[in-house]
């Protein structure tokens, strides 16, 4: 599975964009400074029943659209 596919996926899935899922985990206060990728898949899986492959599929779309920074993300 390519990973756009996986993107399309879970909107398919949740009926959210990325872009709505970002809104719901700033408005849930999910998203902090140095954060952890299990913090941010935990909560996927939890809340929007995403496999772990789906959850790091959407980590990485939040990483690569700067909307998530770690101490290893290049500035």
């Amino acid at each position: 599975m390519s990973f756009l596919a996986y993107i399309d996926n879970i909107t398919k899935k949740t009926g959210k964009t990325p872009e709505q899922i970002r809104d719901e985990a700033l408005s849930q206060g999910v998203i902090a400074e140095d954060m952890k990728a299990t913090v941010f898949t935990d909560w996927l899986i939890k809340d929007y029943q995403l496999g772990h492959g789906h959850a790091m599929a959407m980590w990485k779309y939040f990483i690569d659209h700067k909307w998530i920074i770690t101490r290893y993300s290049k500035v």
